[in-house]
């Protein structure tokens, strides 16, 4: 589970962090992650909100990938920096991804957007 100071939970937020003209993304087969910087001044944890649709399964599959997801946010959690919005869309492929794999998805994809967010600055 996540700190509730590290979770994305208004819609604005959401929309902010996919669509706002700093944001940056990547995916692969299995995962999309967005990210953008509200306000890095002012001391803001980093927050992350997990989209998972109905193309990835029925209830039961969404909510096992979402838990795995935020267990494989949680550790990577002291590398996103203050004021950073990341969103985490699960593809539907992730519903028959084990929790290594999402893992070893969405590591890579997370460091990226963060570099490419330090190089905008």
């Amino acid at each position: 589970m996540l700190p509730a100071p590290n979770r994305l939970r208004e819609r604005s937020d959401f929309a902010s962090a996919i669509r706002a003209p700093g944001a940056t993304r990547a995916g692969s087969r299995i995962l999309v992650v967005h990210a953008n910087v509200t306000d890095s001044r002012a001391g803001l944890p980093p927050r992350v909100g997990f989209v998972v649709s109905k193309a990835v399964g029925n209830a039961v599959v969404r909510n096992r990938t979402k838990r795995r997801l935020r267990a494989a946010v949680a550790s990577q959690l002291p590398g996103i920096p203050a004021g950073v919005d990341v969103v985490v869309r699960a593809q539907a492929a992730a519903a028959s991804a084990t929790f290594a794999e999402l893992s070893e998805a969405l590591n890579p994809l997370l460091h990226k957007v963060v570099r490419r967010l330090e190089a905008a600055r």
